[in-house]
């Protein structure tokens, strides 16, 4: 037997496993003590009160529970348990009489012979109808249980893909302009600059690449996702002027962890399509620092009124879809602050995230 088949087979040998000891503990244990040579009828009998609480178990577990109670119909539910009982004690109580067990017993455990009582069918029909709806009791609870599971199964699965169908939909909304700015702009350079051209489509093609392949996985390495940053703000300056101050503060050293992909980009996005004027001078700030699985990004640049500071609206992804990403990747392990207008003029993002 091969490991597909055995784990195949576990369920079975579970059931039959279990059925085996409770069969044992409650109709032979017991006998086996008594310190007499019982009647070849009663083991069959025996033998039939098992089947007749298995089949009650299996009875109740796939088809009144998973039709009745499940369907919230408890009053019908808890009848059918109460005739499902009956019938075993009515059963059970006519293959007695049929076998003439009553006899047959009181020779076994009298056999100098004498009166026999009258038998105590009340004290035997509650035995017969403890042990039954015992097995019905177990029955609804595995059941409900298995149900329980299942139904969590299923929203965590239902969740999961929810999940990636957001996660999928949020990374496809990076700004596309971007590509075809940057395009013309590295066309208007190879006629001024044809080395500064080449370096330019060679960091655009690193960042489409990054976008096509390390996007489709759940998380790319941290040194991964700034490099692409780096290689944004690198051809965004082909558009800025000598008015526009650019820095950017990376990790030293950097201590390679996951992260998700494109999750600070929307934070020098922003910056760089509300902070910079051709006209006055501006500034853009971009920090990184990291402490061993703790990454803090602050992102600063200057305000201009006319334009529109807010992360929420505009092209990318926005602050409201970037809220909502960590919010499905990283639950209670981030922190986002934003401030429109600090005392020195400037939007501020502060974000602080615990990766692993």
């Amino acid at each position: 037997m091969n490991l597909l088949t055995l784990r195949r087979n576990v369920p079975v040998l579970t059931h039959v496993l279990a059925w085996g000891l409770l069969g044992f503990a409650l109709l032979v244990y017991q006998p086996l003590n008594w310190d007499v040579t019982l009647p070849t009828l009663f083991w069959i009998k025996q033998g039939i009160y098992f089947c007749l609480l298995v089949g009650a178990f299996y009875l109740n577990t796939l088809v009144l529970v998973p039709q009745l109670l499940f369907r919230d119909k408890t009053g019908m539910y808890v009848l059918s348990l109460v005739l499902t009982a009956a019938i075993v004690l009515i059963l059970l109580f006519s293959i007695d009489t049929w076998f003439n067990l009553p006899e047959l017993m009181f020779r076994a455990f009298h056999p100098e012979g004498g009166v026999r009582k009258p038998r105590n069918i009340w004290g035997w029909s509650q035995s017969v109808l403890v042990t039954t709806f015992l097995m019905l009791g177990i029955g609804t609870s595995i059941a409900s249980v298995q149900k329980w599971q299942e139904d969590a199964r299923l929203r965590l699965s239902l969740e999961q893909a929810r999940v990636s169908s957001e996660l999928s939909f949020l990374k496809a909304q990076i700004n596309p302009h971007f590509f075809f700015n940057t395009l013309n702009n590295i066309y208007a350079l190879t006629l001024l600059d044809v080395e500064a051209s080449r370096e330019a489509l060679h960091r655009l093609s690193r960042m489409m690449r990054y976008v096509l392949y390390e996007t489709g996985n759940d998380t790319t390495m941290l040194s991964k996702e700034i490099d692409f940053v780096q290689d944004y703000i690198q051809l965004m300056q082909l558009r800025l002027t000598d008015k526009v101050t650019v820095t950017l503060e990376q990790p030293t050293p950097l201590q390679d962890v996951p992260v998700a992909p494109m999750l600070l980009l929307p934070f020098v996005e922003n910056a760089f399509k509300h902070g910079v004027s051709a006209m006055r001078p501006s500034r853009i700030s971009i920090v990184i620092h990291q402490e061993g699985s703790k990454l803090e990004m602050e992102v600063r640049n200057t305000i201009f009124p006319e334009k529109n500071q807010s992360l929420e609206v505009g092209s990318g992804i926005g602050l409201t879809n970037t809220r909502r990403r960590l919010d499905l990747l990283y639950p209670e392990r981030y922190e986002l602050s934003v401030k429109e207008d600090t005392p020195e003029n400037e939007y501020l993002v502060h974000l602080n995230l615990q990766l692993t």
